[in-house]
């Protein structure tokens, strides 16, 4: 039988997230939580455990932090929690994502130097193994995973072999890729990594997380530039007391998270929603072109989970229009974001499955206004 989402809401978000949801996802929010009691904290505790199950098979080495707020508040977190003011950050930039990677440094006074790839071009190993046997003076290193301006994916491997052949610190910024892609943050040499509970885990918004190598966990204590963000004090405090966040957590949005980590679970996990995503931009990919809208990037850069596609190149085209019939066809698609080219994106994470693209296709063909 094929799968297509079901659901009450009067559209399907096709965006990077916040993203469509299951009903069972947003129907595990209707209960109301205390922060204190215990089996709310023991859920929390799970919820961790969990994570750190999903990001490496060697969960001795690693632990993971809960942090209120959206994904940018966790890379904040971490930004200013664990670069010590001797320290010095290397920015890998190529789009929106990692330039606010960058602002953030900038924000907090930290000393930064900046690679900028431009918004087309993955950033290149070589490169960043040149900066560093260039200046021995950084001590951290930052990059996106997939970079959703674009719908880039970046070469994580290759970078994490040239940031470790210096013995740097490796920060990774997989916001909307971590839980939709398979990779083993040990493996991988990662030391901290950024994601959100709205992204391919398929929660709400309202919180993020990092999944953090404890060893260099332990160095940040007294390092955080601010009260609220301080990494290591928030995973201090849940792990000396049992999953309690130091403020005010998000309850509703933890228990409808936790709900989404048992649905990937009975996905298949990652591997197998990986395989719905890969399947998913496939469709919207070819589907597209076949209607005469161009991709952006080409396959061998393209991530699995948003698609660029160019404007059609015409000067009936306007993209708040057809934003607009799409969205009464039942779809929310998302603007472009990058200076070179007039683009719109359409993501296909979430509850979205392959009928649900060709859904999609067959609205765009219904409403090609320009033609």
């Amino acid at each position: 039988m094929t799968q297509t989402t079901t659901t009450d809401n009067p559209y399907l978000l096709l965006t990077p997230g916040p993203l469509s949801t299951s009903r069972t996802v947003r129907e595990a929010m209707m209960r109301d939580w205390c922060t204190w009691d215990r089996d709310y904290n023991e859920l929390v505790q799970s919820t961790r455990q969990k994570l750190v199950g999903l990001a490496t098979t060697q969960t001795d080495d690693y632990t993971s932090v809960l942090m209120q707020g959206s994904g940018s508040f966790c890379v904040e977190a971490v930004i200013s929690s664990v670069i010590p003011k001797a320290g010095k950050l290397l920015v890998l930039t190529n789009g929106a994502y990692g330039d606010r990677i960058v602002q953030m440094a900038q924000v907090h006074g930290i000393h930064t130097t900046v690679i900028d790839f431009g918004e087309l071009a993955q950033v290149e190993a070589r490169a960043v193994e040149q900066t560093l046997a260039a200046d021995g003076a950084i001590t951290h290193v930052a990059v996106v995973h997939s970079e959703t301006t674009t719908g880039m994916l970046n070469p994580i491997a290759e970078i994490g072999a040239a940031v470790k052949k210096y013995g740097k610190v490796y920060i990774l910024d997989a916001m909307s890729s971590f839980g939709g892609i398979p990779l083993d943050v040990a493996e991988l040499s990662i030391d901290f990594l950024i994601s959100s509970a709205n992204k391919c885990i398929q929660g709400v918004p309202g919180f993020g997380f990092v999944i953090a190598k404890t060893s260099e966990l332990h160095k940040c204590a007294g390092v955080a530039r601010t009260l609220s963000l301080d990494l290591y004090d928030q995973w201090k405090t849940m792990e000396e007391q049992n999953g309690k966040w130091r403020y005010t957590s998000p309850t509703h949005v933890v228990r409808a998270f936790y709900q989404a980590l048992l649905e990937l679970e009975q996905e298949g996990g990652v591997a197998k929603r990986y395989e719905r995503y890969k399947q998913n931009q496939a469709i919207l990919s070819e589907g597209m072109e076949r209607l005469g809208l161009r991709v952006l990037l080409p396959k061998e850069s393209q991530s699995p989970f948003i698609t660029s596609f160019y404007y059609p190149e015409v000067e009936s085209f306007s993209f708040a229009e057809l934003y607009e019939r799409l969205k009464q066809a039942g779809f929310v698609i998302y603007p472009g974001k990058i200076s070179q080219a007039n683009t719109f994106r359409i993501g296909n994470i979430g509850e979205v499955y392959p009928a649900d693209m060709e859904r999609l296709l067959t609205a765009v063909e219904a409403n090609r206004f320009w033609l």
